[in-house]
């Protein structure tokens, strides 16, 4: 069999090298993590480099050995950030597996909409860490506890002001009830809340653990009037861009709390921002937000102590169970048996 040239950019140990490596006698997997790394802070927002890039990270080599690293590549390993000009770059590139879950990822670079087989690792996230970020937003707003914080800052306790809630027999809403969701659902559920969730289409079949009824998209307004607790997981697609608008949050039950670990621009911020002046809403846990890789957040929700706002942190813990790795090598020996992939993304779709 001909060589099948693998070109890495992610950082990947040596267990995981190994994993690859040994699927085919005919893989030659080629390690290129952190050679990019200067031409991500030319061609990516200054906000992003930061973010995502070590200080004083300037990658290796010259551009004539960065492209030729990117020319003789059939399949390429890739993660965030990465080379925007893949596709021109890359003349035999026949498939690309990106180590982030959403597909959204790619909508910067000149590979979506192409002919070149493109993979997520959808459902193979951290999906516990996200999950135990999501029920954590949900307590800290259900506690009241960003009062501690204003209290601090006042200089005065002001008991009154928490008005903490009991979070047993509430219903969670889980929009998108995939990977994630799923996770979050169960995790609300241990809780003693009533779980119900949306996916793009209804499932059929047994319910998950701890949901009581999972419906299509459709029915996402009528679960929302009857939800205290609303947790964005889905998806950013064209059918769920801003997806909740100021009619969605007029929808929702008075007093609910929004949370969202799945992308920024599902959420039309100034819409949330409305829906929590007029006190329709108790409070927001947001790990993302709309514009998140090339400003900070908006000042209405960024200053409002009901709002908490991470940098994208939710899928971090001390214990890396990314299963990315996994599912590569299986797609890999997919590839080589000329048999389908998993999470091929639709384009037309959106993931």
């Amino acid at each position: 069999m001909p060589t099948l040239d693998i070109l890495n950019l992610t950082r990947l140990g040596a267990e995981d090298r190994g994993k690859i490596e040994a699927i085919d006698p005919s893989v030659r997997l080629t390690d290129a993590a952190g050679w990019f790394d200067g031409e991500y802070r030319e061609t990516w927002p200054a906000f992003s480099s930061d973010r995502y890039l070590a200080p004083g990270a300037n990658g290796r080599g010259t551009r004539e050995e960065r492209d030729r690293l990117l020319g003789a590549a059939d399949i390429i390993l890739g993660g965030w950030p990465f080379p925007l000009d893949l596709r021109a770059r890359a003349p035999r590139l026949k498939w690309f597996h990106q180590r982030p879950a959403g597909a959204s990822n790619l909508l910067r670079g000149d590979l979506w909409g192409s002919s070149i087989t493109v993979t997520t690792s959808r459902g193979s996230a951290n999906g516990l860490a996200i999950a135990e970020f999501a029920v954590a937003g949900v307590l800290h707003i259900a506690k009241g506890l960003h009062r501690a914080a204003v209290d601090r800052a006042a200089g005065a306790l002001s008991a009154r002001d928490y008005r903490p809630l009991l979070l047993e027999g509430k219903t969670a809403c889980i929009v998108g009830a995939g990977g994630i969701g799923l996770e979050v659902g169960r995790l609300c559920a241990a809780l003693g809340m009533r779980v119900v969730g949306t996916r793009r289409h209804a499932p059929s079949g047994p319910l998950p653990p701890g949901f009581s009824y999972i419906g299509g998209a459709v029915e996402l307004d009528r679960l929302l009037r009857d939800s205290d607790i609303v947790a964005i997981c889905c998806q950013w697609t064209p059918e769920t861009d801003r997806l909740f608008n100021n009619d969605r949050f007029a929808t929702m039950k008075p007093g609910g709390i929004l949370v969202n670990v799945a992308r920024g621009e599902i959420v039309d911020e100034d819409a949330l921002a409305d829906a929590l002046a007029r006190g329709h809403l108790r409070g927001a846990a947001l790990d993302v937000y709309i514009g998140e890789f090339e400003r900070p957040p908006i000042v209405r929700l960024w200053s409002d102590p009901r709002v908490v706002i991470t940098p994208h942190i939710s899928g971090a813990s001390d214990e890396d169970r990314h299963g990315a790795v996994a599912l590569f090598c299986e797609n890999l020996r997919a590839w080589l048996d000329g048999r389908p992939l998993r999470n091929v993304i639709d384009w037309e779709r959106g993931y």
